[in-house]
């Protein structure tokens, strides 16, 4: 367990450099957030409700380190202060209406590229030399094709020429938002363009780096002897082959995890999608920086954690680590 122990120290490590770097980099910008308000008040604010203001944006004159440990104080509490764009909803508040979108949409399509791009891959290297060659040029020019260019052209074939899916919203304007049928079919048919845009945009990156990690992998000694005992081929192939090139994969699978909290802007922003990087792009629009912290926030713990399910899972598969864990 010693392996385990280390990376838990070096990720809670790299925490408390994230939280650090998110109290400071906005407080050496430039800019007031409070005077950025009264200005779209018109500036017809009390001083004593600019005074207010501030302790609510965490703002004072005490010193630098006393503001730390003010931050550090009501980040345990899970207060990110106050939104700038929608006060006075709490960011905490902002961040908990969002993430549930980006979550479900974002976190399924990603785990389905996973699947069937890992999969895809690994059949295409164990049968290199068939018809399935013919995907690897598709997967390579997908690659290199950005998520907002496959969603202009699914907006643009499915949703304004064929008028299959809705281009916009997470739901229809005419279902109540609940626990019912209606809304959850709603949530889905709504959802289906942009899960289809990022399956497609990033299952060929898993399509090509399983393939490639695969075809090494299957010239190791290991696997050559496998066959040699007569083991069948989908043994061959998934318990030996599979299972040893797939340990790259879970990385930038954990990354994917981790980057789901951040969203795909890109995608969020063409479908007009309440989750977090709309969320983002509004606080970067409005200069609003308490929103734009606690997102920055929640997007850094999201990567550590998956990280180190990530390691977790180095620690089921590859027995090399649990003999270093000794």
């Amino acid at each position: 367990m010693r392996f385990l122990a280390r990376r838990l120290g070096f990720y809670l490590l790299t925490a408390w450099a994230a939280i650090t770097l998110n109290f400071l980099i906005p407080r050496l910008m430039p800019g007031d957030p409070v005077e950025l308000l009264v200005a779209r008040m018109k500036g017809n604010v009390e001083p004593e409700a600019i005074d207010a203001m501030r302790r609510a944006f965490g703002i004072s004159d005490a010193n630098l380190w006393q503001q730390y440990l003010d931050y550090l104080g009501n980040l345990a509490r899970g207060e990110l202060g106050r939104s700038i764009t929608f006060f006075p909803t709490e960011v905490s508040t902002v961040i908990a209406d969002s993430l549930p979108w980006t979550v479900g949409l974002v976190g399924v399509a990603t785990l389905i590229s996973y699947l069937i791009g890992t999969s895809l891959g690994v059949l295409m290297a164990w049968k290199r030399g068939t018809w399935l060659d013919g995907v690897l040029p598709a997967a390579t020019f997908m690659h290199a094709v950005p998520y907002f260019w496959v969603a202009l052209a699914l907006v643009f074939v499915f949703g304004v020429t064929l008028q299959w899916f809705p281009v916009s919203r997470a739901y229809g304007l005419d279902v109540m938002p609940g626990m019912t049928g209606e809304f959850a079919a709603s949530v889905l048919y709504h959802a289906a363009l942009p899960a289809i845009t990022i399956v497609i945009a990033s299952m060929a990156d898993r399509i090509l780096g399983m393939r490639n990690v695969m075809v090494t992998t299957l010239g190791e000694d290991y696997v050559v002897m496998a066959e040699a005992k007569g083991l069948t081929s989908r043994r061959v192939m998934w318990a030996y082959a599979a299972r040893n090139a797939i340990l790259p994969n879970i990385t930038s699978f954990a990354l994917s995890l981790g980057f789901v909290v951040g969203g795909s802007v890109l995608t969020e922003i063409v479908f007009s999608y309440p989750g977090i990087g709309s969320m983002l792009l509004k606080g970067v629009e409005n200069e609003d920086f308490p929103l734009m912290q606690g997102i920055f926030l929640v997007i850094s713990l999201a990567v550590l954690v998956a990280n180190f399910l990530a390691d977790l899972a180095y620690v089921v598969l590859d027995p090399r680590t649990r003999q270093e864990s000794e």
